[in-house]
């Protein structure tokens, strides 16, 4: 099960009934924090959730509206005597960045790991997820991410009592691992059945439509998405400053067969977004545009 917020909608500004964007994860008691803006902990205060669960925030890049948060929220870990350590993830010159707006947050009681992304797609395996970055096309080098949770195929009891194997290995072959004893090696593939649909979410924002996401959000149960615009008429201006127009990612999320798409960083022009929304839906009929604090708590199926 994974519960996501996403905390705030907005681009560019934070607006008195629009934080900006920010994405929150939350899984097997740890957390991820996709972005940071200025007031994303107190849409995280709003929500009711706790700072204590992050241990990973990942940034797609070194815009102030997507990083100028990190500081404030830093010294509220602080703060709360924190001690685990603290990952960050995020495009080359990730620790200078840090080190520059920890300026303002120069002691803090727990350590910073620091993980650069270096490539044009490049995945790290933590915490029981799968969290991979791949680049999109932004005025400077910038970063979507998806989060990945595999789930292993159905225990077949029959298999297992075929193979002779004695019951009190089966809940350790379950969680994939083999098992050595009394010169017999027990392997998972001899109790699971084939591999079933796991969950995934796929985050994009401060971009041109891109390959890389339509390869990248294929399948998402959630795919959460830029639209800085939802005026026909700023196209021009969504190609110049490398944004992407509502219409846009509705088509990406149609080209990648995702289940539902959220739009999110909307312009601070732009006060309505829902009055775009029947031509966006009649592109993608699983489009929403999300407001702040929407969320959803996402299920293995059957």
């Amino acid at each position: 099960m994974l519960d996501v917020c996403l905390l705030g909608t907005g681009g560019m500004m934070p607006l008195p009934y629009r934080w900006l964007t920010a994405l929150m994860i939350r899984y097997n008691g740890s957390s991820v924090l996709i972005d940071c803006g200025e007031g994303t902990q107190i849409a995280i205060k709003e929500k009711g959730w706790s700072f204590k669960p992050i241990d990973v925030i990942c940034f797609t890049h070194y815009h102030g509206d997507h990083i100028s948060g990190l500081p404030g929220l830093l010294l509220t870990m602080g703060n709360a005597e924190r001690t685990a350590p603290l990952t960050l993830v995020g495009p080359k010159g990730l620790e200078r960045v840090v080190k520059a707006l920890r300026v303002i947050a120069p002691e803090l009681p727990f350590p910073i790991k620091y993980m650069e992304i270096t490539e044009p797609e490049q995945t790290f395996e933590m915490n029981g997820y799968r969290l991979k970055a791949f680049r999109v096309n932004h005025n400077v080098l910038c970063y979507g991410y998806t989060l990945e949770i595999d789930r292993a195929g159905k225990f077949d009891v029959e298999r297992a009592n075929g193979a002779g194997i004695p019951q009190r290995y089966w809940g350790i072959l379950q969680k994939g691992e083999t098992v050595e004893v009394e010169g017999n090696c027990y392997t998972p593939d001899m109790v699971l059945g084939p591999p079933r649909k796991g969950l995934k979410i796929a985050y994009c924002t401060d971009t041109r439509p891109t390959d890389s996401i339509r390869k990248n959000a294929a399948g998402s149960n959630l795919f959460v998405c830029e639209g800085m615009y939802g005026e026909k008429d700023k196209l021009k201006k969504a190609k110049e400053y490398k944004h992407m127009t509502f219409y846009e990612a509705a088509q990406l999320a149609k080209e990648a067969d995702v289940d539902e798409m959220w739009l999110t960083h909307y312009s601070p022009s732009l006060t309505k977004p829902e009055e775009y929304m029947d031509e966006v839906r009649a592109i993608f009929p699983h489009s929403v545009a999300a407001k702040d604090k929407r969320s959803i708590e996402l299920v293995f199926s059957d």
